[in-house]
């Protein structure tokens, strides 16, 4: 009887960490995609805004923001919207609705340009924050219910580049004051992406060292689904102490296991590979 009870709670226990995985990988697939929709947006944006806006010299800004449609919002230095465009779900330039009517910001706009302002404040006062040269900050403002954040990534200024890591999460509170900043990677990881690195089973890999930050990073999928047709990843892995995450490009979808469990799965890969090799090179001799 007392096997049995033991039994039980081992079976429980394991069910337990099995949906908190599941939920953390949810979660954080979640907040990886709208980071990448709400950079699509400002990407494509900046290309029509400049086709469609002809006092450019005037623009204080722009962030995006996930209303109905992906919007990009471009603001004056009076710190008035002179530019709206929306975007349908595929972000198609030549199918994005241009605005350039000058008004007011709403209440959700005036909550995000406020946070990002407050970003751009504490980046600049704040020695947490690395720069590194060819690189620049890119700030991802997220509201989503109760939880206001500003992600902050690092985009590489030149070509055939792809960055993860100097990244950041600026949180608020309802008042739209920093709560608290910290690092989403302890340094700079830089890929360098050629032709030879693609096909089906090209994959990256990066380690986490940092106690929050375990498994993948929203900041990770967001930069992955960005740059999917550069690197041609099929899939994508981050390796820390606690956890193995593994991004499919094809699913669009982060799972995430103990690092325990994923080295000895692959460790038997690796075994059952070396068993075919040998046996292939025995027939080969035969």
């Amino acid at each position: 009887m007392k096997f049995f009870l033991t039994f039980l709670l081992v079976l429980f226990s394991v069910c337990i960490n099995a949906q908190d995985l599941e939920k953390l990988s949810k979660e954080v697939t979640e907040e990886g995609i709208a980071l990448y929709r709400s950079e699509m947006a400002s990407w494509y944006g900046t290309d029509v805004v400049k086709e469609n806006y002809k006092n450019m010299e005037n623009i204080g800004g722009y962030f995006s923001y996930l209303d109905d449609v992906p919007k990009c919002i471009f603001f004056s230095k009076q710190n008035k919207v002179v530019a709206t465009i929306s975007f349908p779900t595929n972000y198609n330039p030549a199918n994005a609705k241009v605005d350039l009517s000058e008004r007011d910001f709403t209440h959700v706009e005036m909550d995000y340009f406020t946070i990002r302002q407050k970003a751009l404040t504490r980046i600049s006062n704040d020695t947490i924050f690395n720069r590194y040269d060819n690189t620049n900050f890119n700030l991802v403002p997220i509201i989503k219910k109760n939880s206001k954040k500003v992600y902050v990534l690092t985009g590489a200024s030149v070509n055939n580049v792809v960055i993860f890591g100097n990244d950041y999460l600026l949180t608020f509170n309802n008042k739209n004051e920093v709560e608290n900043v910290e690092k989403l990677h302890k340094g700079i990881i830089v890929h360098n992406i050629g032709d030879s690195g693609k096909g089906a089973d090209a994959s990256g890999v990066h380690s986490h060292v940092l106690d929050n930050w375990q498994q993948i990073t929203p900041t990770d999928i967001c930069t992955l689904m960005l740059y999917q047709e550069l690197t041609g990843w099929e899939t994508y892995t981050t390796i820390s102490k606690k956890y193995a995450s593994i991004w499919n490009n094809k699913s669009n979808r982060a799972f995430i296991m103990k690092t325990e469990n994923f080295k000895k799965i692959t460790n038997y890969q690796l075994e059952k590979n070396k068993k075919a090799e040998n046996k292939n090179t025995q027939d080969s001799n035969k």
